[in-house]
């Protein structure tokens, strides 16, 4: 399951959520005002409000949690997916993708691509947009692949720490900045290609 459909399923509970505490909250503004006349009705008005408040509540609470775990999420799915396309690169047999298709060893074997081409095809945009660059041009600076990417800085290097804890690249300090390097299995499928 990928973000998009996470963060489409998560503002549906949060929307249903609000629909049903402004519901049950008008009901019982309503409900009030019919049992009290107009001696008491303030009070339970005001319990109404509590409630209507009380969903609010809830329903920043659930998001705040998705956000605080969205990026845990994003990030170990897409590990599966770059752990699925190096067992498809590395075996002939039959592999199973993260979406759970088995694809043929004669068509993995029939495709042109490189194992780093491959790769970078399952990788989400921000982090192709990041590894490409290095895969091309390995030993770029931070600050070159800033302006190859067009990303702020604190993203570049938040992307490239993601990448370099799953294996993808690493990092050389070269006085206040680092020069990036693609990981061996990415650059000998680089070097393939030429």
């Amino acid at each position: 399951m990928n973000r998009t459909t996470l963060d489409r399923i998560v503002a549906a509970v949060v929307g249903i959520v609000v629909l049903l505490g402004g519901a049950s909250a008008w009901q019982a503004a309503q409900s009030t005002g019919r049992h009290m006349g107009s001696g008491g009705g303030g009070v339970q008005t005001h319990h109404s409000l509590w409630m209507l408040v009380g969903t609010l509540v809830v329903a920043g609470v659930i998001v705040a949690i998705y956000l605080g775990v969205r990026s845990q999420i994003n990030a170990e799915s897409s590990a599966v997916s770059t752990e699925a396309a190096v067992s498809r690169t590395a075996d002939s047999k039959p592999t199973e993708t993260a979406q759970g298709r088995e694809i043929p060893a004669e068509a993995d074997e029939a495709s042109n691509a490189t194992p780093s081409k491959q790769l970078l095809e399952l990788l989400p945009d921000d982090e192709r947009r990041i590894l490409q660059p290095v895969v091309d041009s390995p030993g770029l600076t931070q600050i070159e692949l800033r302006d190859r990417a067009s990303f702020s800085k604190s993203k570049i290097s938040q992307t490239v720490t993601d990448l370099e804890k799953r294996g993808l690249l690493y990092r050389e300090p070269q006085g206040r900045t680092y020069r990036i390097y693609p990981s061996d299995e990415l650059s000998a499928g680089s070097a393939d290609k030429r």
